[in-house]
Parts: C-alpha cells; structure tokens; sequence
C-alpha cells in the first residue's frame, strides 16, 4: 500500500465505508499473497546456519585431551564440569567459578532437574520436600517463555501471572502475592532481553526480589539468563548481579540461574550452566550424582580452547550480532512502514535476545496467526507467551525472525502487516465471521 504513515487516519476513526473498502482492498491483497504459495517460519528463535557456520572451527577440536590440571577429560569424573570452561562462563554471568556448574547442552533439562529435586526432596532450605505440599504454585511474569509454562504444567505446578515491564516483573505485585501465599514456592525470571518482550530486570527490580519477604521459606528465583550476551546493540545490558543481591539480602539460596551456549556455538551441541550459592550447588551435584558420572568433558574443553578466554566469547557475540541484527532492524522497519498511523500494533525494537513481541487489537491475534498460515507464514501460536496458551486479551504474537535470510524475513513481515492489518479491520466492522475466520 503507497500511503504513508504520516498521512494515515487512526482505524478507529475511519467512517464504515472507509473500514469496508479497507477491508476489500486488504482481503484482495491476502489472497494474492496467499497464491504465491511461500512457505515461511517465524516460530522458534533458533540460529541461522550462518550463524552456526561461526562455530565451525570447533568441530577440529579440542587439540588435547587433558585439561589444565593434567586430568584425561575423555574418562569419567568432573561431575562440576570442566574448570577451564567454568572460569571462562563465570567471569561472563557475574558468578565465583565454584557457583557453576557446567553441564550437557540443555539449559531447560537443568531446570527440570531443580524442579523434580525439589518436589522430591526438598531444597537447601526446605522443611520438607515440595511435593509433601497441599499445591505447588510459580509466578510466571507475562508475555513469558511458553516452555517454562510447559514445564510447570507437565509437573502440576500451578501458575500465577503478573504483567512484565520494561525493567523486569512487576516486583511489587510479585512481593504481595508471595507474601500471603506459602504455596508459592518460586517464579520464573528472563532477566536480560526477556523472551519475548525484550525487558531488562533493573538492579532495583532484582533488588526488590530477592529481599521480599515470602510466605515459602525456600522461595526460589528461576533466573534463566538465556540472552545475557546476546546483544543487537552497542548500549549492552548488564545482568543484575543476582547472586551477590541476594547474599547481601539475607536470602542467599533464593536464586538459581541458569544459562548456555545454545545460541553461542551449536545449539544442539553446546554447553549449559547453573549458578547458585555453594551450599545450592552441593545440593544440585548430590541429586545429579545418583545419575551421573560427569558431563561431556571433551565438548567442554572444546569450548574452551575455541574461545580461549571470555573475551573470545565476546568477539564471537559480535558476528553474532552481525548477522542477525539487520533482520530486528527488518522487522521494525517493515512494520512501521506498513502499520504506524493506523493505530493497530505496538512491538518492540529489543536491545538483544532473539524475539520481536507484536501485541494486536484485543481479540485479534488468533486470527491474524490464522491469516498468516493461509499466506505462507507460520507463526508461534497466540497466546504462546501465557501459561497454557491462554492469553486474555487475545493480542499478543511473538516473532522470531532470527533463522530465516533477511529476504524472507522481509517477506514475511510483509504479509503479517497485512494480517494484522486485515484483522483489525474486520474487528472494527465485526464481519471476522463473514470472512471465514474468528477472532
């Protein structure tokens, strides 16, 4: 469409008729988009295979197979993880290197292994194991992760929401439901360039939460910080240094942060991390140790003699950032070329992390994920950001538009404009079930 945003009428003020030849002109433009027979996917944020390609030299690695102490990492043992790689992840996340631990490729089976360890024994700080509880309850800050909510839901643990801001969970409506209710035993927190929002958890927010006062004596902090390193821009957020927060506040075995290279090195074959205090630590290696003898030593010196040092992580974020900050700035330039004036959308231009969060007129994002399908473009289901799908204003959609080529993410950004376009269009004549669809 050749109007400009500045010449554009706010679809709220636009007569019925103007809203119905809208309304034709975008239907038309639909189906056309929907003939192309394009097959485009913004669901999951997984890296491009350019940026996979960044890796690559660590398929030659490692060199050795003895680490700094003269230990054989190809044997058993080292149930911590590899010191070498440690030393380099805990100058990155702001940890001591005996608060790490260095495990498998999956950050999220680390989490799942605190959650069961807790409900089956009980944490450091436990009177009695959770699952000994009447219910189990998370605070789950919203647009979130949806795998977080899977997480909790597979495992029976109820779920409470709170709204999410631009510098982290709305702390004090955390610290009035956790104050009452000592059924809820921890929350959920992406703390730097949330997932989907963007937000970055202040110092004063992570404050606030880990010197609350709770119901639960052994509440805890899930601090999963998936993106403390991807940035998009030079201004480059600094992790809350949660760990040493809490210490000062009294509450020292309140936080467990996790992180990994998923989205570093190779996402299928990477590194995960968790950080706690020493005393959570011991506690995590002792369930650990019933299943397992130690880690994949030899992918773990692999890393470390790839990046050397924590600034070689950091030169290698670069080339991250450069080959995936163009398709954010794709996004946003696309939308606003095609939305901004009709006062149909609000989306973020996040800072770092992998998504792009587009909230819609209420009652519309169903059917805009609905539209897109039909034009070629696949779409995280709406309401994935919300505990059991289930988002009460129907109007959030998170985009993930860092695996596909710029070219595809233009095109795709283009026929989601159009659905969110055409969506709120047939909202505000109320035809959405005349033109097939619901909102």
């Amino acid at each position: 469409m050749s109007t400009t945003p500045a010449a554009r009428t706010p679809l709220p003020r636009l007569s019925p008729q103007e809203l119905t030849e809208l309304r034709d002109r975008l239907a038309a433009e639909h189906s056309d988009l929907a003939a192309r027979g394009v097959k485009l996917d913004l669901t999951r944020g997984k890296p491009s295979s350019d940026q996979l390609d960044l890796s690559d030299g660590m398929l030659r690695l490692p060199t050795r197979h003895t680490d700094a102490s003269g230990t054989d990492v190809r044997n058993y043992g080292g149930l911590q993880g590899l010191a070498e790689l440690r030393t380099i992840f805990a100058e990155l996340l702001g940890v001591e290197t005996e608060q790490l631990v260095a495990g498998g490729n999956s950050s999220l089976t680390m989490m799942r292994d605190c959650l069961v360890d807790l409900l089956l024994f009980g944490g450091v700080d436990s009177p009695r194991p959770w699952s000994q509880e009447e219910k189990v309850t998370f605070v789950c800050p919203v647009p979130g992760y949806d795998r977080h909510f899977t997480l909790l839901e597979s495992l029976g643990i109820d779920m409470v929401t709170v709204p999410m801001h631009d510098d982290g969970p709305d702390a004090e409506a955390v610290a009035a439901l956790v104050a009452q209710d000592p059924s809820i035993k921890g929350m959920w927190i992406v703390p730097t360039y949330s997932n989907p929002a963007g937000a970055v958890c202040s110092q004063e927010v992570a404050s606030r939460l880990v010197g609350m006062e709770t119901a639960a004596p052994d509440f805890k902090i899930f601090w999963d910080n998936a993106y403390a390193l991807h940035h998009l821009t030079d201004d480059e957020a600094k992790s809350a240094d949660v760990l040493s927060l809490a210490s000062a506040a009294g509450h020292p075995h309140r936080p467990i942060m996790f992180a990994s290279t998923s989205k570093i090195t190779f996402a299928g074959a990477g590194v995960a991390f968790l950080a706690a205090s020493t005393e959570q630590v011991a506690w995590y290696l002792k369930h650990l140790g019933t299943g397992s003898i130690g880690p994949d030593k030899v992918n773990h010196l692999r890393h470390a003699e790839f990046f050397g040092d924590a600034d070689g992580v950091r030169r290698h974020m670069v080339e991250h950032r450069r080959i995936i900050a163009p398709k954010f700035d794709e996004v946003d330039r696309v939308l606003t070329e095609k939305l901004e004036g009709y006062d149909v959308a609000t989306w973020n231009r996040p800072a770092g992390g992998y998504f792009v969060n587009l909230d819609v007129v209420d009652g519309t994002a169903s059917r805009v994920v609905t539209l897109a399908k039909e034009a070629g473009v696949a779409l995280t289901p709406a309401g994935a950001s919300f505990p059991r799908g289930e988002d009460p204003r129907d109007r959030n959609i998170r985009l993930a538009p860092t695996m596909p080529p710029v070219a595809e993410v233009t095109e795709a950004m283009e026929i989601v404009a159009t659905c969110v376009l055409l969506a709120a269009v047939e909202k505000a004549l109320g035809d959405a079930g005349q033109s097939g669809g619901t909102a």
